[in-house]
């Protein structure tokens, strides 16, 4: 890497640009003592104090979770991302992420301690004034006071700005009077604090803290929910609230920075998150498969078995290796900021907001790989999947609001594309470069020759592929861009099918850099597993790209049969066949997992 690219940090969406493996990416090979030990701490406090009281928490004892935090909070849990002025550990993002990771092996507590410490408590930390930071901080970092965000409205879905909860100066001119209702309010049930949004004076967007216990604060019964039972999730009903203009939070009409930046935030934690859920679920699939025996053996010597448990494993990887590559990059930024220096939050917040994309890949791929696991489980468990006595059936009922929350996937996948381009016509992403070159490369008579499928350490092959992709990824947005410009906003179909692309992608180049790095360091044999399920995330995920590619190119070319001969002759030129063995992989990876009962890598 450059000396100038060191000084400014890994950059948002740099896949796009640069050859695959030109950055050092953060992976779980390279995790420090330290953080192994927060991992085991975790482990170890979920083995003892969660798993034993899941029945109780399903059965909505917030009691009991209120104990559970609590305990969270006395080996250091919920103070993790706290300064230590304020109490807290102020640990890296990849730790706080292995925390994350680990927790949301039971989703209901996920959801109960990610509304704690992610979106209960970040509005007060990076936006806070000192005295809101002093009084609240400590408290929630101990587990004295328990927080909720109060965002979405009954009416308002996925338009969170279209809020119509009101804020109104009161006589004295000293407060605010509120009046509205919020919906779908994790923690609400036991919430000392809530960050409500709000328009004060008919317009102004505006996030204002609200002690639960203020006048006019009430509640609406529990959710009757498909999943997370054991997380409390309630209406917050505010009447005539009287909260001193001290409680704002920001700055009065600014509330959408606090809303977008710390769903950025929550999106990057819920691709992590997922991680940990899909690794119980791997497990799961893993130990019944070898226990169940049918025609005299074990389950887990069928090929079809073996299949979903290899594709499980090595979707499970290329998730595992984007989210700590963005927890890297975080903590490769926030590193170059002062702590001390006034501005410091606003800085911090500036450099997580850096890869608000890979935010949304990881929480559109992180959600939807936890949905077809979990699906794979309980069909592995055949009847028994169905049955509430095994886990398999409530992880895949908790898996399914993962794909709503925190902007939903198409939200998600609509922005995508979109903030690239922005970031593309800010400067901030040199892509019309990138543009150049792959129109350079259709000049040419022929396209490079795929290397050769030999084990090498440069994994020479799934390089070559990821590449190909990249250029297709970029030719096809250029034809949507041409075609549409400021209208492809609009196109919602097209916009999804790009961001699906450009998905696919990133998974590739994430995967591939990871295991090159393996390599690297421990040797091509020992990165053996690794290689072969790199093999085949690229292979399949290659092949994707370029079905969604001739689906788009044949639309944006529909009614010009001659610019569609010309995007299906760039289309066959910068892609091939990979005649990749994919079932002889699946039966490689299948056997580690089959032996191991677990996520084997």
């Amino acid at each position: 890497m450059s000396d100038d690219k060191k000084s400014t940090g890994p950059q948002g969406c740099s896949f796009l640009i640069n050859k695959v493996g030109f950055e050092e990416i953060q992976t779980p090979e390279k995790f420090t003592e330290e953080q192994i030990l927060f991992a085991k701490t975790a482990q170890g406090f979920m083995e003892k104090e969660v798993f034993p009281h899941v029945e109780d928490l399903e059965h909505k004892d917030f009691d009991k979770m209120v104990e559970i935090m609590r305990k969270a909070a006395e080996v250091g849990l919920l103070m993790a991302d706290i300064p230590e002025e304020y109490g807290g550990l102020q640990v890296d993002k990849t730790t706080s992420m292995i925390i994350t990771e680990i927790i949301s092996q039971y989703a209901s507590f996920a959801a109960t301690y990610g509304a704690q410490v992610t979106i209960g408590m970040l509005p007060t930390l990076y936006f806070g004034t000192e005295a809101q930071k002093q009084e609240w901080l400590p408290k929630l970092g101990s587990g004295e006071a328990f927080a909720a965000y109060a965002l979405t409205e009954p009416g308002s879905g996925s338009d969170a700005l279209a809020a119509k909860t009101k804020a109104v100066e009161s006589d004295d001119g000293e407060h605010y009077i509120l009046n509205g209702t919020k919906m779908w309010i994790t923690n609400a049930g036991f919430a000392d604090l809530f960050t409500v949004f709000c328009q004060v004076d008919g317009d102004k967007f505006t996030a204002i803290l609200v002690e639960a216990d203020r006048e006019g604060v009430s509640l609406g019964a529990e959710e009757k929910k498909m999943g997370q039972h054991g997380s409390s999730t309630r209406e917050v009903n505010l009447v005539d609230v009287k909260v001193p203009k001290s409680n704002v939070l920001g700055e009065i009409g600014k509330g959408h920075k606090i809303a977008f930046n710390i769903l950025n935030v929550g999106r990057f934690k819920l691709g992590v998150g997922s991680l940990g859920g899909v690794k119980r679920s791997i497990m799961l699939a893993a130990q019944y498969a070898n226990e169940r025996h049918q025609f005299g053996q074990p389950i887990s010597s069928f090929g079809a078995i073996r299949s979903k448990l290899a594709k499980m494993a090595t979707e499970a990887y290329a998730l595992e290796s984007m989210c700590y590559r963005v927890a890297g990059y975080m903590d490769a930024k926030l590193e170059k900021l002062d702590k001390n220096a006034e501005g410091y939050a606003a800085q911090a917040m500036k450099a997580i907001e850096e890869f608000a994309v890979e935010d949304s890949i990881m929480k559109v791929f992180g959600s939807e790989v936890s949905q077809f696991v979990a699906d794979e489980a309980v069909q592995i468990h055949g009847g028994y999947g169905y049955s509430a006595e095994y886990e398999v059936e409530r992880l895949y009922r908790d898996v399914r609001i993962s794909r709503i929350y925190e902007g939903t996937n198409e939200i998600n996948r609509m922005l995508i594309p979109g903030m690239i381009l922005k970031r593309t016509m800010k400067g901030q992403l040199n892509l019309f470069e990138m543009i150049q070159q792959v129109d350079a490369a259709l000049s040419e008579p022929e396209m490079p020759t795929p290397p050769g499928k030999d084990a090498d350490p440069e994994l020479s092959f799934e390089r070559f592929m990821t590449e190909q992709a990249n250029k297709l990824v970029v030719y096809t947005a250029n034809q949507a861009i041409q075609k549409h410009m400021a209208d492809l906003r609009e196109q919602q179909e097209i916009l999804i099918d790009l961001a699906d692309m450009i998905i696919h992608l990133y998974a590739m180049d994430s995967t591939v850099t990871r295991t090159l790095q393996l390599i690297e360091r421990d040797g091509l044999d020992a990165a053996e597993l690794h290689r072969a399920a790199t093999r085949l995330q690229t292979s399949t995920s290659f092949q994707k790209i370029r079905n969604i590619a001739e689906r788009l190119l044949s639309h944006l070319a529909a009614s010009d049969a001659d610019k569609l001969t010309t995007h299906l002759e760039a289309l066959d030129k910068l892609t091939f066949r990979p005649r990749v063995d994919e079932i002889g992989l699946e039966r490689q990876i299948a056997e580690k997992v089959v032996d191991v009962e677990k996520y084997p890598f």
